[in-house]
């Protein structure tokens, strides 16, 4: 199993990372941003995502996405195809982008909004914090990308500063070292969003 920063050689692979991602949100229900084969092809000639391959075979994936003009980096579009899952690979997908990102944007905030308890566990041990959506970008064209989710109306009638997806950052110029964050303290925060807006919806 190798994990590499994407490029040109590994535009075959868009079409199925566009399935893998659009069948993990059908399952799981939550909000994960579809993508086109062609935006996820530019992100590998740009230089500006990961791939896990299995020899051959497809395996995992993530990307960078910058926002307000270089100011803040997102890594986006997690997904490890269900042949490879629960073996560790998210993680090391997860730790190979963020240093990626680290190299290339290093003066840029990293930020990540996500419902995926395991993501929300892997983003506190890279050093990010919970925080309000207010201390995310303020790029609209960002959370227009939010549009293919179930839960965009949670974050339009909000105003853009709530939705079931926590937001996290990482900021480099920030001394002080992320709190560790029990895995309990997660699944209360995410069980309180979805009984607070999925109630409304029933109403």
């Amino acid at each position: 199993m190798k994990v590499v920063i994407a490029d040109t050689s590994h535009i075959k692979y868009a079409q199925i990372i566009c399935d893998t991602i659009a069948e993990s949100a059908q399952v799981r229900g939550t909000g994960i941003a579809r993508r086109t084969p062609e935006y996820i092809s530019t992100k590998m000639e740009n230089g500006n995502a990961v791939i896990a391959l299995d020899g051959d075979k497809f395996a995992g994936f993530c990307y960078i996405e910058k926002w307000s003009h270089g100011k803040f980096v997102a890594n986006s579009g997690l997904i490890v195809h269900p042949d490879y899952r629960n073996q560790g690979l998210a993680k090391k997908i997860k730790q190979k982008i963020f240093e990626h990102s680290r190299t290339k944007f290093p003066d840029a905030k990293v930020f990540s909004i996500t419902t995926g308890l395991a993501v929300m566990k892997m983003n506190t041990e890279l050093g990010y914090k919970p925080v309000p959506f207010s201390e995310l970008t303020d790029d609209s064209t960002f959370w227009d990308g939010c549009q293919t989710c179930r839960n965009y109306d949670v974050l339009t009638r909000t105003n853009r500063k709530l939705c079931l997806c926590t937001g996290m950052l990482y900021d480099p110029k920030s001394k002080s070292p992320g709190k560790q964050i029990k895995d309990k303290t997660f699944q209360r925060l995410k069980s309180i969003k979805q009984a607070l807006f999925l109630k409304k919806d029933k109403k």
